[in-house]
């Protein structure tokens, strides 16, 4: 089933209940978005022993109801020049992470989200606030201002490689989820969400589009979800596994979802599971539904 764009006539809620609505539903679409290799869905739990389908919804439930004090503190802050718009965000993004665990008993199911949602969704409110055109370069364009130099920041100077994200930089210059921000979701931008609107203009269905989108994201994405579990060699092989089964078809007839089951099964096999790619799914559903406003 195609989801409806929430660029919706002005008699409906209001824009920015829209998007958080929007926003939460992202994260059911992408868990209920089913054959993923080697990720949590609705036939496996993939590469995960420790989460399943009811952890994705509990935690998803906890973080929407959070989603709409984002937009109100953009709206607050937006007359803020964005550099200083982060910092201010923190408390607010650690007490919907702290939620979010209590929810899932201490499991890590949506942190990236947090991140990128939270981000999206304060951009929003900045944007209208300020009475700018709300689009998906425009919040992404606001996205990478709020985020500049926060790869430097945080992982290239005092990197004490406490944490995974600030290793793998060390050890392989992988920024993961602070780089994309910063990078404004240019995978998304000028990938991911061209080949989504791209498959549903020529009337595909919006499950195969997605899988197909979540497919392109994993042959390109340096995941440090993969890296943190297969290393490099894992990184390189699920990458150019992807890119065999996009140059195959995708997810396009029986085949194609044949092709995805025994991806899933050689992905758990290796115990990989692209939670970068599936984080930036979930920024490609949800601006996809903005529309082509720009």
């Amino acid at each position: 089933m195609r989801s409806l764009p929430i660029n919706l006539p002005a008699h409906r809620a209001e824009p920015a209940c829209d998007f958080a609505r929007a926003a939460f539903r992202a994260l059911l679409v992408e868990v209920n978005l089913t054959p993923k290799p080697g990720l949590v869905d609705r036939h496996n739990t993939g590469a995960h022993r420790d989460m399943d389908l009811g952890h994705f919804y509990r935690s998803a439930r906890a973080i929407g109801v959070w989603l709409p004090r984002f937009i109100q503190r953009g709206r607050e802050d937006a007359a803020l020049p964005a550099e200083q718009q982060l910092a201010r965000l923190r408390p607010l993004g650690l007490a919907c992470e702290n939620q979010m665990f209590r929810a899932t008993g201490g499991i890590n199911t949506h942190k990236g989200s947090v991140f990128s949602l939270g981000l999206l969704c304060t951009a929003f409110g900045r944007l209208q606030q300020q009475g700018r055109a709300i689009g998906a370069e425009a919040l992404c364009a606001e996205v990478a201002a709020m985020c500049r130099g926060l790869v430097d920041r945080e992982l290239r100077r005092n990197n004490a490689g406490q944490t995974a994200g600030q290793r793998l930089f060390a050890a392989h210059g992988l920024s993961g989820a602070r780089g994309e921000a910063e990078a404004g979701f240019r995978l998304v931008i000028d990938g991911a969400l061209p080949l989504y609107r791209q498959r549903l203009a020529a009337g595909g269905d919006e499950q195969r589009a997605l899988l197909d989108s979540l497919l392109w994201l994993m042959a390109h994405n340096d995941d440090t979800n993969v890296a943190s579990r297969g290393g490099l060699q894992g990184l390189r092989w699920l990458r150019r596994r992807a890119a065999l089964l996009l140059a195959q078809g995708g997810s396009a007839g029986e085949a194609g979802l044949a092709r995805l089951r025994r991806f899933d099964a050689d992905c758990i096999a290796r115990n990989l599971s692209p939670g970068g790619s599936a984080d930036l799914l979930i920024v490609t559903w949800l601006l996809a539904q903005l529309g082509a406003q720009e």
